[in-house]
């Protein structure tokens, strides 16, 4: 009997020392990284309207890049932007970017259909369009996220299914992953992804907080 209980007596210290911390770790607030900040930009909206990183000053918001035509990640992406539009509805302090790459098709007209189609409900939800270049230029150098056309591609354009978190400060900000023993740094959440996307909107609670 005594040896039974010392077995169960064994077992139950090794769970605690290999599950406390895990559980400890759980419960700890996570910590921000905090990467390089965002370049000045000036877009065209939705309602034709001009819209530059003033209009986000002092709010936290998430960007994306995407084509309206997309046949492929898009439609994924928008389903995890929804719900975030739902999460954080009526936070004044809060918007999202979403930022076309296919210009020459996704004008102010068009970007503004699809946001009534898709169920776009956020006031400070800014689908924007602008020069090809300039878009290119703001994904791939100030974000470092590709976007590029390819007539190999379906739709004729590839980009990523990442979002880019962006604080009041206009910082891009993330955390680190815990990957068997290691902790990894990453700098974008991925939009495919539903344990990314609720890390997210853990952050984005964080930020708006802050």
């Amino acid at each position: 009997m005594k040896k039974t209980y010392i077995g169960i007596a064994f077992i139950v210290l090794v769970f605690g020392i290999w599950a406390v911390p895990k559980i400890v770790d759980r419960l700890s607030p996570t910590t921000l990284l905090t990467f390089e900040k965002v370049p000045d930009f000036k877009f065209t909206n939705q309602n034709s309207k001009e819209i530059s990183n003033e209009n986000f000053k002092n709010k936290v918001y998430v960007v994306e890049f995407f084509f309206t035509s997309c046949p492929t990640i898009c439609p994924k992406m928008h389903k995890s932007m929804l719900k975030i539009q739902d999460e954080f509805y009526g936070n004044p302090n809060f918007g999202m970017a979403s930022i076309t790459i296919d210009p020459k098709r996704d004008t102010p007209e068009t970007l503004k259909k699809y946001a009534e189609k898709h169920n776009v409900t956020l006031k400070n939800w800014q689908f924007l369009t602008g020069d090809k270049d300039v878009i290119y230029d703001f994904a791939n150098k100030g974000f470092k996220l590709y976007a590029g056309e390819n007539d190999e591609a379906e739709g004729g354009f590839e980009h990523s299914g990442l979002f880019a978190l962006v604080d009041k400060n206009g910082f891009i900000r993330s955390r680190t992953v815990t990957s068997g023993e290691f902790e990894n740094p990453i700098k974008f959440y991925d939009g495919l992804d539903a344990e990314q996307v609720q890390m997210l909107k853990e952050d984005i609670t964080i930020l708006l907080n802050e």
